[in-house]
């Protein structure tokens, strides 16, 4: 999503999803209660329109279930109740998620005809064993030609991977994601595994059968991956769930929940940046690093615990950061300054 963009999410959990994936439960992870209706977009747009738009574009987004799955009636329900408020100029546009294997040429020209200029795909791994042990119901060779379709039919792609599914591991989902680059969508959205209540991989996880992909997996394997999107020039709009009250309060029971994983997941990519700039600098030496500004906070780490982590591993007397006016995440050394043994003891 741009800068200029303001997403107006409609949850519609599960509707239209014909499996059952081990990590999923929609009503808890989004916190929606029912189904949206056509009455419930007449409302959030007009709640929309008290707020001022600052020149920002208007999207109304379908989330939660697999659109293009659900009965065709139901859908131009829908799409049309959205289509009258951008005839009306209330909103811009729409987009909506749904599955791989839910997409063809007529979907797609319903959707054209009714104005939806994004769609969101559901890829989570592009590979075969981890989508089968998930309960995804599709291939990767599904994901694959759904978004060539997608792009070809001239919408926006954005696609959704994650990370610690059952049967993964670093690699498969660092091959996911050189997988995804190559299909060049418009944005992706990376969902580490969270273990939510009331689902199969609840359950898995409680007789032992899944091993819980943490929030320390989960920065570890997203400071490796989220590098790629970058150099790709693809962004990562989302890296996590999106916090609710339900999860916080406790249907999140284990997993990668962290109301910040994406801070987290930036601040480790500095920590490996400033690794590659330290090594051969002698033990003792006092260091200077400048950081673009905005990234000073994600550079120092929760606690001090990059710096700390860093003057333990290379054993040094000071490091200190410095901002500076960069805007493109590049880290740079200051200055180094050998202190020997017999002043550090003075």
């Amino acid at each position: 999503m741009s800068a200029r963009e303001s997403i107006l999410p409609l949850f519609v959990p599960h509707w239209g999803c014909p499996w059952h994936c081990v990590f999923c439960n929609q009503n808890r992870i989004s916190g929606a209660e029912h189904t949206a209706t056509a009455a419930d977009i007449d409302k959030i747009i007009e709640e929309a329109a008290a707020l001022p738009r600052h020149g920002a574009e208007r999207q109304l987004a379908f989330y939660g279930g697999s659109f293009t799955a659900i009965p065709v009636q139901q859908q131009e329900t829908l799409l049309a109740a959205a289509r009258a408020q951008i005839d009306a100029g209330a909103i811009d546009s729409i987009r909506l998620s749904t599955r791989p294997d839910a997409i063809d040429e007529t979907v797609l020209e319903r959707l054209r005809r009714y104005g939806v200029e994004t769609v969101e795909l559901g890829a989570q791994s592009m590979d075969d064993e981890v989508l089968l042990l998930s309960g995804r119901g599709h291939t990767a060779a599904q994901v694959e030609n759904a978004s060539r379709q997608v792009k070809a039919a001239g919408f926006q792609l954005i696609l959704q991977m994650m990370t610690g599914l059952p049967g993964a591991d670093d690699e498969t989902d660092i091959e996911t994601a050189r997988r995804l680059i190559a299909l060049r969508p418009d944005g992706v959205r990376i969902y580490p595994t969270v273990i939510v209540r009331d689902t199969a991989l609840y359950e898995l996880w409680r007789r032992g059968e899944y091993r819980e992909h943490t929030v320390e997996d989960a920065v570890r394997v997203c400071a490796q991956i989220v590098p790629l999107f970058d150099a790709a020039g693809i962004p990562v709009i989302r890296l996590g769930l999106n916090p609710t009250e339900e999860l916080s309060a406790g249907a999140a029971v284990a997993g990668a929940y962290h109301p910040a994983l994406g801070e987290l997941v930036r601040s480790r990519m500095l920590l490996e940046q400033a690794r590659l700039l330290l090594q051969g600098v002698e033990k003792g030496s006092a260091v200077t690093l400048s950081v673009p500004s905005a990234l000073l906070s994600q550079m120092i780490g929760q606690h001090r615990r990059n710096l700390e982590q860093l003057m333990r591993e290379f054993s040094l007397s000071d490091l200190r950061v410095r901002p500076n006016s960069g805007k493109n995440g590049e880290i740079r050394v200051l200055s180094v300054k050998y202190i020997s043994s017999d002043r550090r003891m003075c």
